[in-house]
């Protein structure tokens, strides 16, 4: 497998687990392994995604504990959330996947003070931006450069089902925009390798009327 941009950033999205182990929902799952990091934490993870090959595929890897895992193939659009029902939930690579209003629904789920967490794609929109992507464009090559070289002298590359691609990312003026319109409080913060950061945490007073 080549260098997992995704999985890079793992830590930083753990980083932003509220305390307690809780539960937690994973939207987009691939093949489990940001839930078993969930998971290997002691959070219940609920994970989810449209492909039956990736569900298959995150079962067979099994669970670190202590927290459990219960897979499911499922999309986040149409799939019936339970409100207040998640302490945590994550995106990994996987909104741009869906329409962005999604996330209201997930904001819904959250227990108040949970936290939703998306590490998503955008397209460059403003100079900085652009900047970013120059910046990292070196290193992104550099680390594939040594992961295929690593796979190489150990045996080859995996021959395991990858998870389903999207080229087509939104501008990052319009997730700035929308995120900002429907996330009240969130933010949004740039990452290299042409990712971001999204975090919003419910407010604790914020109930169904």
């Amino acid at each position: 497998m080549g260098f997992n941009h995704n999985d890079h950033y793992h830590p930083l999205l753990l980083d932003q687990l509220p305390p307690g182990p809780g539960v937690a929902l994973d939207v987009g799952c691939g093949g489990g392994r940001f839930a078993r990091r969930l998971a290997a934490t002691g959070m219940h993870v609920e994970a989810i995604d449209r492909s039956a090959s990736m569900i298959d595929l995150a079962r067979a890897a099994g669970s670190p504990g202590p927290g459990t895992i219960s897979y499911r193939q499922a999309d986040v659009v149409t799939e019936k959330l339970p409100e207040e029902a998640y302490d945590f939930i994550s995106c990994l690579a996987s909104l741009h996947h869906v329409p962005f209003d999604t996330v209201t629904r997930l904001r819904e789920a959250l227990v108040p003070g949970g936290v939703l967490a998306v590490l998503g794609l955008g397209r460059p929109s403003t100079f900085a931006d652009y900047a970013r992507a120059v910046v990292a464009s070196p290193v992104n090559a550099l680390a594939r450069v040594v992961v295929y070289a690593g796979d190489r002298l150990n045996g080859g590359i995996d021959p395991l089902p990858t998870a389903p691609i999207a080229e087509t990312y939104p501008p990052m003026s319009h997730v700035r925009r929308d995120a900002a319109r429907l996330l009240p409080g969130s933010k949004v913060r740039n990452l290299l390798f042409y990712r971001y950061l999204l975090v919003y945490r419910r407010p604790e007073d914020d109930h169904p009327s």
